[in-house]
């Protein structure tokens, strides 16, 4: 049975009372009792290690949930994405930006209570609340680059809360130090006996660090900036703590579908995982698997054409077993068995969300779905209908499958990049401690240096290629873009779906129909949208909420917008 979920209900309350009375103490005598008999305080609170569980508990409630993340990239679509087409505007508030810094604040007085505390208990909920401060800025450091720096719980009249903008290498610098710091008094693996698995550990602070090192130096180096080798050098030290640790493994306990396995039932709490958001049926859900089904979170033409042949050859190359796209499924036969565990080979049949439950045929039009792309997900897809029916049945909490916010396949690809972009080329020993494990899971043949070369490809193109397959559609494709500083290129392209013309889409509905001649390229293929634009002056980061801006300058200080903006 799945022991699951955190529980963060008992917390929020505790913890608003706790705020409230803190207010309250400040205001009153010396001589005074302060200590409440009837609530939580801070003279009350903050005294064992299960005090600091259950603030550390509400710093898990931020973490990711299912979304669409990859629909601000090239390689997804359902309607048209602001970011993703350069239409982004600046907004007035940005609730990245304030539910982050509010987890931040959460942080920093978790740290402050236990501070210098040397109990166990307490330092491993302490180490938890680093981490987070670590998890929160770098989501602030992905979108806008450096940020206001806030390590401590700012009061009334404090100047940091007028704190200007730090630079991107030292918010990141701050992001690995508390990763670094936190894997001291984290646990190295989790109590798989605990009603609470799923907490932080060392792992989980090592495999962040290796991401935020990859980003940052990866983004450095592709602007000429000579402290690249220093994150490059960072990231492969984690990924190789988190490796040489042995307690992660891919997931292998369903066979030759153990790719598409992990993403749902079965793959929780699989020596995979390293950090999930958790969900748990009954008590705690949502309804995003059939969200992705019905209104459509579809991998794109750039996408599809990314799987390799069944012989590790671009569908491309000289040699390929290609089958072309004359047909319904002939894209689909002979390639890297990745391809039909992400999206559904028209006309298989699946279980289907609607009641009755029974087994249809799935097209991209039937049942009822988006059809934008001609493509269908069958990543996320349940087995179980009760759980594919949440939220749309009247209750969102039949969902009870995790999202796999930080996966050890992750770190094997962040590994075998850093050790490319370190050195400018990477040992087949290398390869096969890391991108070969991923391809011997779906039983895909070796990346080696002799097949690269006698091949005519290209070795850093393989192992991006690498990371976009197995990843897919799990929210990578907007920041890997832009730290390898390629969306100016990528995103601007039309975002295309089936080859129509000349194949036997042309004779099914709804893309028979004749208004759709003036919906494909000179090729054929379907055109999902147009016109898309990326503005590498501006784009690569986004605008900081012009309220924020707004409120320094009110108190004639300054928050420097992102150039552009």
């Amino acid at each position: 049975m799945k022991r699951k979920h955190i529980n963060t209900n008992t917390i929020k309350v505790k913890l608003a009372v706790l705020a409230l009375s803190t207010l309250a103490v400040g205001s009153c005598k010396k001589d005074l009792n302060l200590v409440s008999q009837d609530t939580i305080t801070d003279a009350t609170f903050w005294k064992t290690g299960n005090d600091f569980k259950l603030a550390a508990n509400n710093l898990y409630n931020g973490l990711n949930g299912f979304g669409e993340e990859d629909t601000e990239s090239d390689i997804a679509f359902n309607t048209p994405n602001t970011v993703s087409n350069g239409n982004l505007q600046p907004t007035e508030n940005s609730s990245e930006w304030t539910n982050d810094y509010g987890y931040i604040r959460s942080a920093n007085n978790i740290l402050e209570k236990g501070a210098g505390n040397s109990d166990a208990d307490i330092k491993r909920y302490v180490a938890e609340a680093r981490f987070f401060r670590a998890w929160y800025y770098w989501r602030l450091l992905r979108i806008y680059g450096g940020v206001p720096l806030i390590t401590k719980v700012l009061q009334t009249g404090d100047p940091e809360l007028f704190a200007p903008r730090a630079t991107r290498i030292a918010t990141a610098d701050q992001i690995l130090s508390d990763l670094n710091t936190a894997a001291t008094d984290l646990p190295v693996q989790a109590d798989l006996s605990a009603p609470d698995i799923g907490r932080i550990t060392k792992g989980t602070a090592q495999a962040l660090a290796s991401r935020v090192a990859l980003f940052e130096g990866t983004w450095e180096k592709y602007r000429g900036d000579a402290s690249a080798a220093k994150y490059l050098d960072a990231a492969v030290t984690a990924a190789q703590q988190v490796i040489s640790s042995g307690v992660y493994s891919l997931y292998k306990g369903s066979g030759a579908q153990s790719y598409r396995y992990l993403f749902i039932e079965a793959g929780d709490d699989s020596k995979e995982s390293i950090l999930d958001r958790r969900y748990a049926r009954n008590i705690f859900g949502q309804d995003a698997p059939y969200m992705y089904d019905q209104d459509g979170y579809n991998p794109t033409r750039k996408m599809v054409d990314m799987y390799l042949d069944k012989n590790g050859l671009p569908i491309t190359a000289t040699g390929s077993v290609f089958h072309g796209y004359n047909t319904f499924t002939s894209e689909y036969q002979d390639r890297d068995p990745r391809m039909t565990q992400t999206m559904i080979i028209p006309g298989t049949l699946t279980n289907r969300v609607f009641y009755p439950v029974t087994k249809v045929a799935n097209w991209p039009d039937k049942p009822q779905r988006n059809f934008n792309t001609g493509y269908i997900l069958y990543k996320y897809m349940s087995e179980d209908p009760l759980a594919n029916n949440s939220g749309r049945n009247g209750s969102a909490s039949l969902f009870d499958f995790d999202r796999h916010l930080i996966r050890y396949a992750e770190v094997l690809l962040n590994y075998a990049e850093a050790v490319y972009e370190k050195n400018g080329s990477i040992g087949d020993n290398d390869l096969n401690m890391s991108i070969n494990l991923l391809r011997d899971r779906v039983s895909m043949p070796h990346l080696t240096n002799a097949f690269v070369a006698l091949n005519g490809l290209d070795m850093r193109t393989e192992i991006r290629r690498e990371r976009t397959v197995e990843l897919c559609l799990e929210g990578f494709r907007y920041d890997d873009l832009r730290r390898w500083k390629t969306a100016e290129t990528e995103l601007p392209q039309d975002v295309k779906g089936i080859k129509i013309t000349g194949t036997d889409w042309a004779t099914r509905a709804p893309y028979s129909d004749p208004s759709y001649l003036t919906k494909v390229d000179a090729n054929g293929f379907l055109i999902a949208e147009r016109s898309r634009k990326f503005d590498p002056a501006k784009d690569y980061l986004q605008p900081l909420p012009t309220k924020e801006v707004a409120f320094y300058a009110a108190n004639g200080k300054e928050l420097k917008q992102n150039p552009g903006w």
